[in-house]
């Protein structure tokens, strides 16, 4: 599996936490798209970053990240094609996986620990989409960007 991960500058510490958790997985490679120091940057640069890997293929799924993920993730989901999920927890990260086949995870830096962003993303990596009813839904969700 083939990740992009990026951040804004108030999430530049949970994003290397988070690329530690990645490295343990020997099927997922990464790609750090940014930011790489504590100097200003707008989200919505970075979100259209990891996005366009997502959206052309060059990646299967995406990570960003925020101060609150608030910001990002509606960046995010500006983008067609793309199913952001902000999760602050194991059981919403699973659900965004198995019921919404989200292929973008947002997490903040100043909201949740190195230890809750390792297990939310751990669930989120290794949980798959459920389809069947859910699958309907996720089509109804993505049509609503063509009109």
């Amino acid at each position: 599996m083939k990740i992009t991960i990026g951040s804004d500058h108030g999430a530049v510490n949970l994003k290397e936490a988070v690329k530690q958790v990645l490295a343990e997985f020997k099927d997922v490679e990464f790609k750090d798209v940014g930011t790489f120091g504590t100097d200003a940057v707008d989200y919505p640069d970075i979100a259209e970053k990891v996005c366009a890997d997502v959206v052309s293929g060059a990646a299967d799924r995406g990570i960003v990240l925020c101060g609150t993920g608030i910001g990002i993730s509606i960046a995010a989901n500006k983008i067609k094609g793309i199913r952001c999920a902000l999760c602050n927890d194991v059981f919403s990260a699973e659900k965004s996986r198995e019921h919404n086949d989200a292929n973008v995870l947002a997490m903040g830096g100043r909201v949740i620990g190195f230890g809750v962003a390792g297990k939310i993303v751990r669930a989120w990596l290794t949980t798959d989409f459920e389809g069947g009813r859910h699958e309907r839904r996720v089509n109804k969700i993505m049509a609503l960007e063509n009109k």
